[in-house]
């Protein structure tokens, strides 16, 4: 009997190793520049993380241009771009089968930034404990006093 993982399910390990070996492969195709398109030129993309699929056959690459500018510019040219890296990680990755490459923007940093203004608001604040009362603030006992 086959066990089926439902959707919601954490990847495994088998799917986080290639995702990162894929993530290496694209952000060093993107670092050294090989893409001819005018809407990448002069400009740096970070490929944060790559996410596949269980059977490995899809992979999604989220990727932020470097302060978030022209990225709708970007993911268009990197899909466009999409058959070449596909090309460049058959090169690089010892894989089967080579899974189709679709882009994304990243948003955990905008996320992040939510986050951090939600704890910083007043009536927030004033439920956190003061500074001075956390305890890993405290400096450990010297050895010398035992």
């Amino acid at each position: 009997m086959t066990r089926r993982r439902s959707g919601g399910s954490p990847p495994t390990q088998r799917q986080l190793r290639v995702g990162e070996e894929l993530r290496h492969v694209l952000a060093g195709v993107l670092a050294r520049g090989e893409l001819r398109d005018p809407a990448l030129q002069d400009l740096s993309i970070t490929v944060t993380q790559v996410r596949i699929s269980p059977d490995l056959r899809n992979a999604t690459a989220y990727v932020m241009p470097l302060g978030g500018d022209r990225a709708a510019d970007s993911l268009a040219a990197l899909r466009r771009a999409a058959p070449f890296l596909r090309g460049q990680v058959a090169r690089s990755v010892d894989l089967r089968l080579v899974p189709q490459l679709d882009f994304a923007i990243d948003t955990s940093f905008d996320h992040a930034q939510r986050i951090d203004g939600l704890l910083r608001r007043p009536e927030v604040a004033r439920d956190l404990p003061a500074d001075d009362a956390d305890p890993a603030a405290d400096p450990a006992p010297d050895d010398e006093a035992r």
